[in-house]
């Protein structure tokens, strides 16, 4: 668990919190710059549709930072002059700040999205703004593709890393793999950020892009998973996609987002659902600066608003229901235990193997051979010509025994012949 947070003024919670009580009455921000009637301002439907305007009454996102793991934040005067307070880059083709566009496709990308999340607005209340228009951005570029000299797998440990050690209390991943498992390597780089108390908020896809269900990070188990709806509150077909890990559901499409050069476009996906979702969960940490990530999460999800149909929750499409920022901040919400999306540690300890140690090779010990016995002594060669002992024993007498006999019947039989010849010769004739 992370300490409790110091106000920028450096006064400690407590003592603001004992000032309040002794004043009797809590202390309200002064009015948001914002002019409902401002065209551009006006097309943020979000921002009632949401409960974003009523959260603002309480809260704009003061004291909370959120990082954007994207393809970075323009330099945009106004909009981001005082919102981004540090930043690097993890893609190998960016700038050290993070605040070079990374890709030639995507480059606006990151801009988009930290203008949902934290843009600042005009001084008059008109243009763009942001969910939570006072809270702190970090820029952290990535590069998709081949627009990263790096794999993305390890940029996206590195920049977890980096955004936890810098202060982030929210993570903004707009992105995804389109694969449902992930890089062993993230599991610590999650972990790493769960662990430091962060809230980690995932875009879950977007049919149009060819996503047909959730994908990495949107399936790590922790995480916030956000859904897209459209401006009736339906779940968008190509701007969302579905799948049992999604959480809340909030806008997808007709987006408003400032590019890098300053240029303010339409756009669609949950790529911009889940920045919404990220700068509520910066007005909750605002006002509740006591609540770890599990009941910041746990707020969003318990005050959304229901959606018909959706029986049986989370629903594949909506999740919880539809976000409701002020709901979240303002809301009596039971305190939980645990991440009610999830627990990536328990996960890890059932589904990762162990590390293999190889086991050592046993010993053998030598097998101990009798000797064998001593070799017949050697004899004089004698001559070639004569017969020795073992060929008179094994062939000549042998062959003597066997040769004699056959002689003797061989004669016998000459004689009997020669006897018979006789005896009929001195037969007279008839």
């Amino acid at each position: 668990m992370r300490p409790h947070r110091v106000l920028r003024n450096g006064v400690a919670l407590a003592a603001v919190v004992a000032s309040v009580l002794l004043l009797g009455a809590a202390a309200t921000p002064p009015p948001v710059p914002d002019d409902p009637a401002d065209p551009v301002r006006a097309s943020e439907y979000w921002l009632d549709g949401a409960g974003i305007r009523d959260a603002w009454q309480t809260t704009r996102g003061d004291g909370v930072t959120i990082a954007v793991i994207d393809t970075g934040i323009g330099k945009v005067p106004g909009i981001f002059d005082e919102a981004v307070t540090g930043g690097t880059d993890v893609s190998g083709t960016g700038s050290p700040d993070g605040r070079t566009p990374v890709g030639a496709i995507d480059g606006n990308h990151g801009s988009w999205v930290a203008s949902l999340a934290a843009g600042r607005g005009a001084a008059d209340g008109k243009g763009m703004i942001g969910v939570a228009p006072e809270a702190d951005l970090l820029s952290i570029s990535v590069g998709f593709g081949a627009a990263a000299a790096v794999p993305f797998t390890e940029q996206v440990a590195k920049a977890m890393r980096w955004a936890v050690d810098h202060g982030a209390d929210i993570i903004n991943l707009s992105f995804t793999t389109n694969t449902l498992d992930w890089d062993r390597s993230w599991d610590d780089a999650f972990l790493y950020a769960f662990d430091h108390d962060v809230v980690v908020v995932v875009a879950a896809g977007n049919r149009g892009s060819g996503t047909n269900i959730i994908g990495a990070p949107a399936t790590i188990p922790g995480v916030l998973t956000v859904g897209g709806v459209d401006q009736t509150g339906t779940a968008s077909i190509e701007a969302s996609t579905q799948g049992i890990t999604i959480g809340i559901a909030a806008p997808s499409e007709g987006l408003r987002g400032v590019s890098a050069d300053g240029t303010l476009v339409s756009w669609s996906g949950t790529s911009g659902a889940a920045p919404i979702v990220a700068g509520v969960a910066a007005l909750i940490r605002s006002a509740h600066p006591d609540l770890d990530a599990a009941n910041v999460i746990n707020r969003i999800i318990k005050t959304a608003i229901p959606v018909p149909g959706a029986a049986k929750l989370p629903d594949p499409l909506y999740g919880y229901g539809l976000v409701d920022a002020d709901a979240a901040v303002s809301a009596d919400v039971a305190k939980v235990d645990e991440n009610p999306m999830g627990d990536l540690a328990e996960w890890v300890r059932l589904y990762r193997r162990a590390e293999t140690v190889p086991e050592p090779e046993p010993t053998v010990a030598p097998v101990e051979v009798p000797p064998l016995p001593a070799a017949d002594a050697p004899t004089d060669p004698g001559s070639p010509l004569l017969p020795s002992a073992d060929s008179l024993r094994y062939g000549t007498l042998p062959l003597i025994a066997l040769t004699v006999p056959g002689i003797l019947v061989a004669l016998g039989v000459t004689a009997a012949a020669r006897r018979i010849r006789s005896a009929r010769a001195r037969t007279p004739n008839p």
